[in-house]
């Protein structure tokens, strides 16, 4: 555990020094522009100005059909009757008419409509057909640069990413690369969640991700003789295993791209993974009309250090069948993005729930916002208060996606992907009581 403190020293100075060359950054491409140097923006380049449409006319034919069914399912806010009104801020259909419109004062006073403009501009340069360089990602990283993972734009830098000097750039690609890079944000050595009472991560979590960052810093593991095997070593028959995420409840995030996914190896060069999708939308169709089932899983090999594989049933089905089993604290990890447990089914709810804390590995969830993570931690204590451990207390997520999202059966909702991050273990340990002496 002290190792993995004093690994940090030697950061301070580089990371320094990329903030230094960050801001050199910044300061010479306003020089360029100010002396006429960069060549004079595309008249396609995204603005607000010329990526803002009104849904009810907008040239994208699924955005129109967006504002429709946002008039079928939503309701006005104030009046509680249909929604028929589009919000000229916004170019959403936001109010019955323009007399709700005017009355929502709560509308108006938290600046809603302008969150709901970026929403629309966004949708809008998605669509647009412009060229999107800042999809082109880095490969391999060298071995002389350190990762900053201080915040997007640090990580970005260290990482040689496509310049990304605007929200545009931003939002497209956060969004692709929130999932891969909340898993890193978490393992990696250099993460930005730190102990209480400066950080989130409890004791208790950072056992855990000691336990895992060793693993990941020690590919080359030998077989320990003796020691105490519960929790100081591992034992020989996992020596060459690659290190086990979970996602369950899989969904957007199993339709990424390979390479998207990729990413994540690529902060962990010397190391093995296996991602594993799990439910029953965790395998898209390749005419993406349907969800494929199948009784085996299914598995796609990016290369070497890197599989994906597709599980598509529930978990609790596969834990009872025991097909992960065993589950190795310095080898596993479960994600849950977007879980909505306060809305689950108590089947879902308890047979999953039960099944994620005996496996007694890390298991770390998001949520679109605030009040929804907090509502899923709510649930948990209520059920299994006795059962677990907090790992990391809800806070920020770093690496949540930049790019506002819409609910569509209430328009005045809107989220982030992944924006708030809690993590969570079955209980190693239960207390006992003694009988008087």
């Amino acid at each position: 555990m002290t190792l993995l403190y004093n690994t940090t020293k030697p950061i301070l100075s580089k990371n320094i020094i990329a903030c230094s060359n960050y801001s050199k950054r910044n300061l010479m491409g306003f020089v360029r522009s100010t002396l006429g140097l960069d060549p004079p923006p595309s008249p396609n380049d995204p603005t607000p100005e010329n990526r803002f449409h009104p849904w009810e006319t907008s040239p994208c034919d699924d955005l129109r059909e967006r504002a429709a069914r946002i008039k079928t399912m939503a309701k006005c806010p104030v009046s509680n009757l249909d929604i028929n009104y589009t919000c000229p801020i916004s170019g959403i259909p936001t109010h019955h008419s323009r007399k709700e419109w005017e009355m929502d004062t709560n509308y108006h006073k938290n600046h809603i409509a302008d969150i709901l403009k970026k929403v629309n501009i966004y949708e809008h340069d998605l669509r647009s057909g412009r060229p999107f360089p800042e999809f082109d990602f880095p490969r391999e990283q060298e071995y002389d640069t350190v990762i900053n993972l201080i915040n997007w734009d640090l990580y970005f830098y260290t990482r040689n990413f496509f310049s990304m000097d605007t929200e545009f750039q931003l939002a497209a690609v956060t969004k692709m690369l929130s999932y891969p890079m909340t898993i890193a944000s978490v393992l990696h050595q250099f993460s930005p969640y730190s102990l209480t009472p400066k950080g989130p991560v409890t004791l208790e979590g950072l056992k855990s991700l000691a336990a895992l960052r060793y693993t990941l810093n020690n590919n080359s593991l030998s077989d320990t003789s003796s020691g105490n095997s519960d929790s100081t070593t591992i034992t020989a028959t996992s020596k060459n295993r690659p290190m086990r995420i979970f996602i369950l409840g899989a969904r957007a995030e199993a339709q990424l791209p390979p390479h998207v996914w990729k990413q994540l190896q690529y902060l962990f060069p010397n190391s093995n993974f296996e991602i594993h999708f799990i439910g029953p939308e965790s395998l898209l169709s390749k005419d993406k009309s349907h969800y494929v089932t199948s009784t085996t899983p299914i598995t796609k090999r990016i290369d070497d250090s890197m599989s994906l594989v597709y599980h598509t049933d529930y978990f609790h089905v596969y834990h009872k069948a025991q097909d992960f089993y065993p589950y190795d604290p310095y080898f596993d990890i479960f994600f849950m993005f977007h879980p909505g447990l306060a809305a689950t089914k108590e089947t879902w709810l308890n047979e999953t729930m039960q099944g994620l804390l005996d496996s007694k590995c890390p298991i770390f969830m998001t949520g679109f916002h605030e009040k929804d993570i907090t509502a899923d931690i709510s649930v948990l204590n209520k059920n299994f208060s006795k059962d677990m451990d907090i790992l990391m207390k809800p806070v920020k997520n770093v690496f949540g996606s930049t790019k506002w999202e819409l609910n569509d059966s209430n328009p005045q909702e809107v989220y982030q992907f992944n924006m708030y991050i809690a993590g969570y273990r079955g209980k190693r340990y239960h207390a006992t009581e003694t009988g008087k002496s």
